[in-house]
């Protein structure tokens, strides 16, 4: 009888844990877009919840950094990964540290700049490294403890967009027209030193936002008729054509890569979302998915099933944030969208999930 009972206690115990793991594969954390609202005079990270299920998205809550923002003309200003997060401060040369713990979210301390650095505009997260560009340096931290590793690289040219990084090298888009590659050092971060790729005439005016695929490069040349483009580790440019009528009418500007060979650009005159599909050797415009106003950043979550896009509401009430289901095709189908908080306009978006 003990013998029997034992094992009956032991069936139960297992039946239990199975229902428990079933439970929390169906109930996993909830899913949340942040973002910041690059105060000049005092940043904070606004923290969105997502419920699907009700399709709204609603404001869990609003972090002050500790420091200021202000920066312009950049994307990437908010990343997250792995429990943490990161948000430039470009008026204080620091970045702060966001953590989630289950469903709670906090600011964990903030990240000094190398001496002389200046005026942090954008982050990249890659297993345990930071990668921060600012007005004349890019540098590599260790992460999530935030100290500085690897060689600053120094950058003569004050107009940085974002910083992104592949497996072998990192790119820094310059709006003035360039696009450097930086070259990595194994478990160190950068390895110090640049070059700038040779862009080609029709996909050369005002490198703004871009991502990898791998080790390929993808970035938007906003202003150009070719505005978009990839760029292989040995500088290889392959541009593709955006949609027409080009820049002032469209001007694909941010860009976040999706699943398979589809990336995603937020086409800020257009009031939309760009969709583009491509291989290695060259890609194609898809079609454009249409906005209430202006997008500013763009972000996919690492599994593929989200889009969110920070924008200005063209109906004068500020800023919001919409978030698109992805689905099987690629295709976008509208999840929710943020009511107004009284923030002008955001900067940076991420997604946690």
């Amino acid at each position: 009888m003990k013998i029997h009972l034992s094992r009956g206690s032991g069936l139960v115990s297992m039946l239990l844990l199975f229902v428990a793991s079933a439970f929390a594969a169906d109930h996993p954390h909830d899913v949340f877009v942040m973002t910041s609202t690059n105060d000049a005079t005092g940043n904070s990270v606004v923290v969105f919840k997502l419920n699907p299920a009700t399709a709204t998205l609603t404001l869990k809550t609003m972090l002050p950094t500790g420091g200021n923002g202000g920066a312009t003309g950049n994307a990437g200003a908010v990343q997250f990964a792995d429990g943490y997060g990161a948000v430039v401060n470009y008026g204080s040369n620091t970045v702060s540290r966001i953590s989630r713990d289950g469903d709670t979210v906090s600011v964990a301390g903030s990240i000094a700049l190398a001496p002389s650095c200046i005026q942090p505009v954008s982050v990249a997260l890659k297993d345990s490294h930071a990668f921060i560009v600012g007005s004349n340096c890019a540098e590599s931290h260790s992460w999530p403890q935030g100290t500085l590793e690897g060689s600053v690289v120094p950058l003569t040219d004050s107009s940085s967009a974002q910083i992104v990084v592949g497996e072998s090298w990192a790119a820094v888009t310059q709006t003035s027209g360039s696009v450097l590659q930086l070259p990595l050092s194994s478990g160190i971060g950068l390895a110090g030193s640049s070059s700038s790729v040779t862009l080609p005439s029709d996909a050369n005016n005002t490198p703004l936002g871009a991502a990898f695929w791998g080790n390929i490069l993808g970035f938007n040349p906003a202003h150009s008729a070719d505005s978009f483009a990839l760029v292989h580790p040995d500088g290889q440019v392959i541009p593709i054509l955006g949609p027409q009528p080009a820049f002032p009418s469209n001007a694909p500007c941010w860009l976040a890569k999706g699943p398979g060979n589809i990336w995603y650009s937020g086409n800020s005159p257009g009031l939309a979302i760009s969709i583009f599909f491509t291989d290695g050797q060259g890609g194609t415009f898809y079609k454009s998915v249409s906005l209430p106003g202006t997008p500013t950043d763009v972000a996919v979550s690492r599994d593929n099933k989200w889009l969110a896009v920070i924008y200005v509401a063209s109906d004068g009430s500020g800023a919001r944030v919409s978030v698109f289901s992805i689905d099987h095709y690629g295709d976008l189908v509208l999840a929710a969208t943020s009511a107004p908080i009284g923030v002008t306009s955001f900067s940076g978006v991420a997604i946690s999930e």
